[in-house]
C-alpha cells in the first residue's frame, strides 16, 4: 500500500486532502466514501490494520478524533509512523507522534510550506533550536553510541542546558553545521585531550576514536575510516570480520566508523571480502597493481605479494589510494586463520575527512557582497585567512570576515607568495578562503593553485559564483537565449598575450552570431571589433558593461560599429563585460513554455 495515508471525515477537507495528495503523493481514505477517496469501513479497523504498515498518517479534522484513533495502537517513537493533524484550512499542522524518528516534524514542516499554514512543533529541541541529537546523526551517515546514559536521559539533560563540551576528532558536513549552530551551554574542541571533564556536564563526540569518558556521552561514529586489506586465496570470512573488528579496537578505533574495503583487483572474488563488505554494508573497491605501486614507492616491498600479484605491497597501498591519504593509521599488520590463511591489513583515515586545514576556493560574484553565495558567505565568516585579489573583488566581501581573521590582499604577491601564505595558515588547521572574482572556473586562474594542492597533498573545495556574464544578463533584463533564433552563449576572450586556439578565433566564432560575452577583452578593442564585423551585421547591439553590479556600475548599450568608440571614448581598462548579439534587450520572440498548445514532459509522463 502507499506509505502516506490523508484521511478525512469531513467533505470541506477534501480540497485541501488534493493538495496534499498531489504534493506527498498520498491515498485519501474516509468513512463516507467521498469522491477521490478510497472507502474505508471504520476508522479505527484501518488503523489497527495498517498502522504499522505506513511511513505517515495525516488527519484532516478535529485533533480528538486523531488522538482517540491512534491510541490504541501506540508503540514507541522508534517505530511508530509519523503522525500528524491539520484543520481544514491547512492553517495549523501539528505532529502528534514521532516527531523525530519518525519524521512528523519534518513532515509538518513541509505541509506548512504546501499551504501556507504554520507548522505547530512542540518537540523541546526544536522549540529551543537546538540539536536533535536522536536524529541527527541520521543526517549525516553517523552511528549513535551512548555512554553511561540512556538516549532519553541525556537528550533531557541537554535541552535543559546541561554545560556540554563538542568534541569534533574529524570533519565534514555534518561537522560544519555543528560548528555553525553552537548552543550557548556548548564548548568546543578539536581534540578529546583538551576536555577537562570535570568542568561539564555532558560530552558529544564526532570521532572514530575510542576515547575513556568519566560523564555520560554521545559518540557520532563517523564513516571515516578506510581498510586496505591483502589476503591468500580462501580466507575465512568469519575469522577475518572478527580480526578486522580486534585490530580496529586494539587501535582505539570504532568499528562503527569504517567506510570502505579496499584491495587489489585479482581479489574482488575473495569471498571473505565480499561477506565483510556486505555484513558493515561498506563498499568493496579494488585497483589494479599499476595504480597499487603508484602509491606503493615509499612503503615496504613485498615479495610475495610481488610476486603474486605483481603489487608491491597491497594493503598500505591500497588503503592510502582509497582514503587519498599520505599517513596510515595501522601500518600493515599480519594474521591467519585457523587453516592458515593469511592476510594483511592497513588503515587509513579518508582525506576529505580528517581533522586538518581547509582550503576552499569561494566564487565571490560580480561585486556586490549580497550575490556572494549562501555557502560562499557561511566560509568567509568562517574564515581563519581570507586571500583575495583587490584590484577584482571589492573589499567589502572581506567584512564579512570574523574578528581575529586575516584578510590579504593578492594584488601585489606572485604565486608562489601567495601559495606560501596559505599554506601557513593550513598547516595551523585553519579555514583559507581564497575569494575569486564571479565564479573561479571562468578566468579564474585556478589552475595554477590547484598543482600547488594536488603537490602538497591539500585537499581543496571550489564553490562556484555568480559570473559577470549572467549579472550582464539581469542588468541588461535580457534572456541571453531566444526561442528559434539564438539557443547558444559563447563566453570567450579576446587574443593578447595569450593566443587562441584557430578553432576559437574571436572571427571564427562570430559567424555563429550567437550571444557572446567577451571577457578580459576591453584592451584589444579595436582587433575584437574587426573580427566581430567579420560575422555580425554592424547594427548588431552591443552592451558595454562595467563593474557590474559594484557601486560604480555603468552601462552603455550602442551597436557594433561603434563599439571600440564606446569604449574609448569611456576611458575603460578594468572589469567589463561586452556583450554581443541581437539577444539584448530582444523582447520579441515568445517562448512555447507559456503556450496553451505546449504540453510538459513532467505533466505528460504525469498523465500517461
Amino acid at each position: 500500500m502507499n506509505k502516506t495515508a490523508i484521511i478525512i471525515n469531513n467533505r470541506h477537507a477534501l480540497p485541501l486532502a488534493n493538495t496534499l495528495q498531489q504534493e506527498l503523493d498520498a491515498v485519501i481514505y474516509s468513512t463516507s466514501g467521498y469522491d477521490g477517496t478510497q472507502a474505508i469501513e471504520s476508522l479505527s479497523g484501518f488503523i489497527v490494520a495498517h498502522f504499522n504498515q505506513l511511513d505517515s498518517l495525516i488527519f484532516i479534522g478535529a485533533l480528538g478524533i486523531t488522538v482517540r484513533s491512534i491510541a490504541p495502537v501506540l508503540g514507541s517513537k522508534q517505530t511508530d509512523p509519523a503522525v500528524l493533524n491539520i484543520d481544514i484550512h491547512g492553517r495549523f499542522i501539528q505532529p502528534v507522534v514521532s516527531g523525530h524518528k519518525g519524521g512528523a516534524n519534518e513532515l509538518a514542516k513541509r505541509v506548512a510550506r504546501i499551504t501556507g499554514g504554520q507548522a505547530i512543533v512542540t518537540t523541546a529541541s526544536d522549540s529551543l533550536d537546538l540539536w536533535p541529537l536522536d536524529i541527527i546523526g541520521n543526517n549525516f551517515g553517523w552511528v549513535n553510541e551512548y555512554q553511561g546514559i540512556s538516549e532519553n536521559e541525556f537528550i533531557a539533560r541537554f535541552v535543559n542546558g546541561a554545560p556540554t563540551a563538542l568534541v569534533l576528532e574529524t570533519k565534514d558536513a555534518g561537522t560544519l553545521h555543528l560548528e555553525n549552530t553552537l548552543p550557548e551551554h556548548v564548548t568546543l574542541f578539536y581534540h578529546f585531550s583538551e576536555v577537562r571533564q570535570a568542568q561539564f556536564d555532558l560530552i558529544i563526540a564526532v570521532s572514530p576514536f575510542i576515547s575513556e569518558t568519566e560523564i555520560p556521552s554521545l559518540f557520532f561514529r563517523p564513516k571515516c575510516l578506510v581498510l586496505g586489506a591483502g589476503s591468500q586465496k580462501g580466507l575465512c570470512s568469519e575469522y577475518f570480520n572478527k580480526a578486522v573488528c580486534v585490530l580496529l579496537e586494539e587501535e582505539g578505533l570504532s568499528c562503527a566508523s569504517v567506510k570502505k574495503l579496499h584491495t587489489i583487483d585479482i581479489k574482488k572474488e575473495e569471498q571473505a571480502f565480499i561477506d565483510v563488505a556486505q555484513l558493515r554494508n561498506i563498499s568493496l573497491v579494488t585497483h589494479s597493481a599499476s595504480d597499487l605501486n603508484r602509491v606503493a614507492d615509499k612503503l615496504e616491498i613485498s615479495e610475495a605479494a610481488l610476486n603474486a600479484t605483481g603489487a608491491s605491497n597491497v594493503s598500505e597501498a591500497a588503503a592510502l589510494l582509497g582514503s587519498g591519504n599520505l599517513n596510515l593509521l595501522l601500518e600493515k599488520t599480519k594474521g591467519c586463520d585457523e587453516a592458515g590463511k593469511h592476510f594483511t591489513l592497513a588503515i587509513a583515515m579518508d582525506l576529505a575527512q580528517e581533522r586538518r586545514g581547509q582550503v576552499v576556493i569561494v566564487g565571490a560574484g560580480p561585486g556586490d557582497p549580497e550575490l556572494v553565495s549562501v555557502k560562499g558567505k557561511r566560509l568567509l565568516q568562517a574564515a581563519d585567512l581570507i586571500l583575495y585579489a583587490g584590484s577584482l573583488v571589492p573589499e567589502q566581501l572581506t567584512h564579512y570576515a570574523k574578528e581575529g581573521c586575516v584578510v590579504c590582499n593578492s594584488a601585489q604577491m606572485d604565486l608562489e607568495e601567495q601559495f606560501d601564505t596559505m599554506k601557513e595558515t593550513y598547516d595551523k588547521g585553519g579555514l583559507v578562503v581564497r575569494l575569486h572574482t564571479g565564479d573561479p572556473c571562468i578566468y579564474g586562474a585556478i589552475q595554477e593553485q590547484m598543482n600547488f594542492f594536488d603537490q602538497h597533498n591539500m585537499p581543496y573545495e571550489i564553490v562556484p559564483g555568480i559570473s559577470s556574464f549572467q549579472a550582464a544578463a539581469a542588468r541588461l533584463q535580457s534572456q541571453f537565449t531566444i526561442p528559434e533564433r539564438i539557443q547558444t552563449i559563447i563566453l570567450t576572450r579576446g587574443e593578447g598575450r595569450t593566443p587562441m586556439p584557430p578553432r576559437e578565433k574571436l572571427s571564427e566564432l562570430a559567424k555563429f552570431q550567437s550571444t557572446i560575452c567577451l571577457f578580459l577583452s576591453v584592451s584589444l578593442i579595436d582587433e575584437m571589433q574587426r573580427q566581430l564585423l567579420e560575422g555580425y551585421p554592424p547594427e548588431t547591439p552591443v552592451a558595454v558593461c562595467y563593474k557590474l553590479t559594484w557601486k560604480e556600475e555603468k552601462i552603455w548599450r550602442g551597436q557594433l560599429k561603434d563599439l571600440a568608440k564606446i569604449v574609448k571614448e569611456n576611458n575603460l581598462t578594468l572589469t567589463v563585460m561586452i556583450v554581443v548579439g541581437e539577444a539584448i534587450d530582444n523582447r520579441d520572440n515568445r517562448s512555447k513554455l507559456y503556450d496553451r498548445k505546449f504540453t510538459h514532459l513532467f505533466r505528460q509522463g504525469k498523465d500517461e
